[in-house]
């Protein structure tokens, strides 16, 4: 697998090229944002947000705009509204320095072990062995076929991620689903990553749904997709 490390700080990305390399992984490095936009095709992105050139926001929504491979932020911005920000703009997941080696890698293993950067584009999701419908639930229609989700007729701009999210959920809409069964069929089933992860994406979601009754969280539990009071299941 081939990884593209975007840091300007040597003191972190050579000692992180290098372990890296141990476990198996293909590296190219790069210090800038231009850099990162300029280099060419890899399996997964690790970009850093404190660039000397361009803001990481920036430098990751432009990679998103052109391109569905796999991004994690590696930032010391822990703040949740930097983590939002960031899975908004198309990031795939947040690491706050400093981490582990050994979570880094699994986050990378987690969030690649679904498919390649193609299959995801090319629509697949966390549900193999169903056939790709269109569904509506109220005004809320998902299409798993194209990825693609609306409401009120008005396009959603979800992140791979947010999408997996919002039709895994709606596969039994009103039933609550467990945060350990979300986990496992969104992420992976052998995700190693803290569940705030989860936390971030729901919120996210709920904020580009327009309305929080939508995602109901079920203290202790986990969630479930209810929709608005106003809005009635479709077929």
């Amino acid at each position: 697998m081939h990884l593209l490390i975007v840091e300007d700080d040597d003191s972190i990305a050579d000692p992180l090229a290098k372990g890296l390399q141990r476990e198996g992984f293909t590296i190219t490095r790069v210090a800038t944002g231009r850099d990162a936009l300029d280099a060419p095709p890899v399996d997964l992105i690790l970009l850093d947000l404190g660039l000397p050139d361009l803001d990481g926001n920036e430098v990751c929504r432009q990679l998103r705009a052109r391109t569905q491979t796999p991004i994690i932020v590696v930032s010391a911005r822990g703040d949740e509204i930097d983590r939002v920000l960031l899975l908004e703009l198309g990031a795939d997941d947040y690491v706050v320095k400093p981490f582990g080696f050994r979570e880094l890698v699994a986050r990378i293993r987690a969030v690649t072990r679904r498919g390649t950067a193609p299959d995801r584009a090319g629509g697949r999701g966390p549900w193999p062995d169903r056939e790709p419908t269109a569904q509506r639930i109220g005004g809320l229609e998902i299409d798993r076929r194209t990825r693609h989700a609306t409401l009120d007729g008005n396009d959603l701009a979800l992140t791979p991620k947010e999408f997996d999210l919002l039709a895994f959920l709606a596969e039994d809409p009103g039933a609550v689903c467990s945060r350990t069964r979300i986990l496992e069929g969104v992420w992976d089933e052998h995700w190693w990553g803290p569940s705030k992860t989860l936390d971030v994406h729901v919120a996210s979601l709920r904020r580009k749904l327009g309305d929080p009754a939508w995602i109901q969280t079920a203290r202790g539990v986990g969630f479930r997709l209810a929709g608005p009071s106003s809005a009635d299941p479709g077929p």
